[in-house]
C-alpha cells in the first residue's frame, strides 16, 4: 500500500499529538496544511494506519474513538470527564508464552478519577 500524502500528515498529526485526537481534531490540523481534505478521507487514513499498526486507537465507553501514537505506554482514563492520560509502561505486563500463547505485548488501561477532577470535588 502506497502512502499518500495525507495518510503522512495524518501520521504525523497523531505521533506529534500528546492529547489523544479524536478524527474531527486530526481533521482540523489537517485542512491547515492540505485545505481540500475531507472528514472522510482523514477517517480512512486513520482507520488504515491502525490496521496497518502505525497508530492505535483508543476507544472509551460512551465517547468518539481517539487515536495515538505507538509507544510502549498504558493509559489512565478518568470515568467522570472522559480525559486519557499516558502512564509510562510498567514491567509486570508479561510477555512470552502464557498458557501456551505467545504474547505478543501487554496492554493496561486504569479507569479511575483524575486530579482535575479530584480537586474539582474537594473545592465543592
Amino acid at each position: 500500500m502506497r502512502n499518500t500524502r495525507q495518510r503522512e500528515l495524518v501520521l504525523d498529526i497523531v505521533n506529534q499529538s500528546y492529547n489523544h485526537p479524536t478524527a474531527y481534531e486530526v481533521y482540523q490540523n489537517c485542512i491547515l496544511v492540505i485545505p481540500n481534505i475531507s472528514l472522510g478521507t482523514v477517517y480512512r487514513n486513520l482507520n488504515t494506519l491502525v490496521e496497518l499498526g502505525s497508530i492505535q486507537r483508543v476507544s472509551v465507553s460512551g465517547q468518539v474513538d481517539r487515536y495515538d501514537k505507538i509507544t510502549k505506554h498504558d493509559h489512565f482514563v478518568c470515568v467522570r470527564c472522559g480525559s486519557i492520560i499516558d502512564i509510562a509502561k510498567k514491567n509486570f505486563c508479561y510477555e512470552g508464552m502464557l498458557e501456551g500463547n505467545k504474547v505478543l505485548d501487554c496492554k493496561v488501561r486504569y479507569d479511575g478519577i483524575c486530579c482535575d477532577c479530584i480537586n474539582l470535588e474537594e473545592g465543592e
